[in-house]
């Protein structure tokens, strides 16, 4: 499991560790990873050129002591010095004994080394930077656009909160960024994720709280996660999943909700709603019902809402239920606030942006902006757990426990129905026992893989994946 811990966390760890090591030692392990790294993105470094954008905090001082390096491997090396009086000095003395040189920041002289770079190291702002970039960054971002060099960032992209992966204005696109001790939790969650490129990880020490802000699963989590039927498993073992969905003019979502809860290992589904038909002929193994959820027979949890149109009534009934249910898209618009607080069993809400932004009162853009304020804005409100849908998949808990980000999600399941497939899977996990915060982060787990696999580079449908699932799953397991 990746893990991103807060800034205010990463700056104590780092000062625990400072007063134990001699002086300077911390900053030397950091731009002595951030060399390796560089050095790699070159591939021959000797004669390359690369070009150092300094600003006045330690990722500054990190990039002139990772420029020194370089530059004794034969690298020619200009430093840009945003703010010269600030620059840190031993980093600069370094730079300047192996032979690196400093370029000033007005004038075009700055825009023209950058320009002709190979690599260009963004120093410019720490992991304690807030807003975009300053006004007198910009003209270097710009040049380091037009140019072809490579971009690496140091700890993280300058302009990116490292907090919350918001971006408040101008900030410089990386296709490498380097980060220390941990991951941020910027480089996590978009938009910020968008501007970091690939990400490199580089130890350097820290002794961190096992309490994080965010947790990235990776197959070996989601594996230990997943349900196996025993040798005495029945349908009910395996768990049985309501699902309450679909309308007369939507019936695909329901049978897109049932083949998501089906693929996911559901003993049994049971169906109530007015799309029995296209269900059955779809799925014959379905249990259609059409006396309402109360007289559905017995579920171990269910799934209400996707293309239930203004069905209110349905969606207070399963609200009712004693068993875990997750409500998805009219089932979000359907259910009284005060009716989700109010169970005792789990719920998962499943918004995506525009959803979540009517549940909050606000405009998608600003859920799009801000999705971790978002998602643990809308857990505690509701108390539930909910699952943000999106570029950057975000799970929380109503606990304030660490929040949950898919790593898995691919920019081809957005698509129509898509949402419903991911519906049903996550309902048969809570079936079959899962707490609510691992049913639905295993299904986002699997759901994004199944994307993945049935895309492989060209468009498909929500069918497509709800068919890969099962491939999703072996590949998890089998890892």
């Amino acid at each position: 499991m990746r893990t991103a811990y807060s800034v205010e966390t990463v700056r104590a760890a780092e000062r625990e560790l400072m007063a134990r090591l001699p002086e300077g030692a911390l900053m030397q392990r950091a731009a002595a990873g951030l060399a390796a790294a560089c050095a790699d993105v070159l591939g021959r470094v000797y004669g390359s050129r690369v070009v150092l954008l300094v600003g006045s905090g330690d990722n500054g001082g990190d990039a002139l002591y990772a420029g020194a390096r370089l530059a004794r491997r034969g690298a020619g090396v200009s430093a840009v010095l945003l703010a010269p009086e600030r620059a840190h000095g031993g980093g600069l003395a370094a730079l300047r004994r192996a032979g690196g040189r400093v370029v000033g920041a007005d004038g075009g002289g700055a825009e023209a080394v950058v320009g002709r770079a190979d690599l260009v190291v963004d120093g410019i702002v720490g992991i304690g930077g807030t807003g975009g970039l300053r006004p007198d960054a910009v003209p270097l971002a710009d040049a380091v656009e037009r140019s072809r060099a490579v971009v690496v960032a140091v700890d993280l992209p300058s302009g990116v909160d490292a907090d919350t992966g918001e971006v408040r204005g101008r900030a410089l696109r990386a296709d490498l960024t380097v980060t220390f001790g941990t991951h941020k939790p910027g480089l996590l969650v978009d938009p910020a994720r968008e501007y970091a490129g690939s990400v490199r990880l580089v130890d350097i020490g820290l002794e961190l709280p096992a309490s994080a802000e965010l947790e990235a699963l990776q197959h070996a989590d989601v594996a230990r996660m997943l349900p196996v039927p025993a040798a005495e498993s029945d349908k009910y073992l395996r768990g049985v999943v309501g699902i309450a969905a679909g309308s007369a003019r939507y019936p695909g979502a329901a049978v897109l909700a049932v083949a998501g809860a089906l693929r996911g290992g559901a003993g049994a589904v049971r169906y109530v709603g007015p799309a029995g038909q296209a269900v059955i002929a779809r799925f014959p193994e379905t249990l259609v019902s059409d006396g309402g959820p109360k007289h559905a027979g017995r579920v171990q949890s269910w799934v209400v809402g996707p293309g239930a149109g203004d069905d209110a009534a349905t969606v207070a009934e399963v609200l009712a239920a004693e068993v875990p249910v997750l409500i998805d898209a009219d089932g979000l618009r359907l259910a009284e606030a005060s009716a989700v607080r109010a169970r005792r069993a789990p719920t998962v809400m499943t918004p995506h942006a525009g959803e979540a932004a009517a549940l909050l009162g606000v405009e998608r853009e600003e859920v799009e902006g801000g999705r971790l304020a978002a998602v643990r804005e809308l857990a505690g409100r509701y108390g539930a757990t909910v699952l943000l849908k999106g570029s950057t998949t975000l799970i929380a808990s109503a606990g304030g426990a660490a929040v949950r980000v898919n790593p898995t999600g691919t920019s081809w399941l957005a698509t129509a129905g898509s949402g419903d497939v991911l519906s049903g899977l996550a309902g048969s996990l809570l079936a079959a026992g899962l707490p609510a915060v691992d049913a639905a982060s295993a299904a986002a787990y699997l759901h994004g893989l199944a994307g993945r696999f049935a895309a492989d580079g060209a468009p498909v449908g929500a069918h497509d994946v709800a068919e890969e699932i099962a491939g999703a799953w072996r590949s998890v397991v089998r890892a």
